[in-house]
């Protein structure tokens, strides 16, 4: 019961943010005005000197009830265990496939060159790395086969063909999406693969949400799953978790939990 409640109001607050509104920060907000005005009274009282004149006003008012930063959730241990492990491995070429650029693409490119390919255009120049557009959907160039030798993939796949991002509506589009990254790496190489993971839907426009077990018949066919690692519903990291039956069927105990996987390409792959 008190899962089903938790759920129920996860989708509450996803759908009343669509429409602009964030009730916790509205709480939290309406809870700091009392002192900001008077923090705000007590600073002009103060501030005989002048030498700071006093601009328009810019109300932060639930800060002070934060913590000091967010150390959870999928972006956050999925980009950082993912960089830390390309930094260990030193591959000779690094490419990713629309992760976030803010997140893991600023991780790696803060200590290596990384290629990056999104269906969106990007304008910004950023050092360390370089960047090309293309449709993982479409008929994979033949200038991308075997471009890499390690390859990631955090938090994309499970948009492919639901039309979020510009991309065509396509029920197949992770598969056709999986088969180009297949493509791209090379023999021997590693695929690091995130996305949700929970009961198995499309919660539409947003995502896909992968059960466990088929993300393991969908990889298997190419790639040695060499670790497993996954976020869980209250946004804690579970590193190198072991494949058991029960845990899969179960997918880990998670609704909206994030599968973080480290994959080998397998030498003879049905894909070529």
């Amino acid at each position: 019961m008190k899962v089903r409640t938790k759920v129920a109001l996860r989708y509450v607050h996803a759908l009343v943010g669509t429409l602009g509104v964030d009730p916790l920060k509205t709480v939290l907000s309406l809870r700091g005005l009392p002192t900001y005005i008077r923090d705000f009274l007590r600073l002009r009282r103060l501030a005989i000197d002048h030498e700071f004149p006093f601009g328009k006003p810019h109300p932060c008012l639930e800060d002070r009830y934060w913590q000091g930063g967010t150390a959870k959730g999928h972006y956050f241990h999925q980009d950082l265990l993912v960089a830390r492990r390309i930094f260990e491995l030193q591959p000779q070429h690094h490419v990713d496939v629309g992760s976030r650029i803010d997140g893991f693409v600023a991780h790696v490119a803060a200590f290596r060159e990384i290629e990056i390919l999104d269906i969106r255009p990007l304008t910004s120049h950023i050092p360390n790395v370089s960047f090309r557009q293309g449709d993982l959907m479409s008929e994979l160039p033949i200038e991308l086969h075997g471009i890499c030798d390690s390859l990631s993939c955090l938090h994309t796949i499970e948009h492919f063909g639901l039309g979020r991002y510009g991309d065509p509506i396509d029920p197949k589009g992770h598969e056709k999406g999986l088969a180009n990254l297949t493509q791209m790496v090379t023999p021997g190489g590693k695929l690091f693969l995130s996305t949700p993971i929970g009961p198995q839907r499309i919660e539409f426009n947003a995502h896909r949400v992968f059960s466990v077990r088929h993300l393991l018949d969908l990889v298997e066919q190419d790639f040695q799953i060499d670790h497993f690692s996954f976020v869980d519903d209250n946004g804690d990291l579970h590193e190198n978790a072991s494949l058991e039956s029960g845990q899969i069927d179960q997918n880990y105990g998670c609704h909206y939990g994030c599968g973080i996987f480290e994959l080998t390409r397998m030498s003879q792959s049905p894909v070529e």
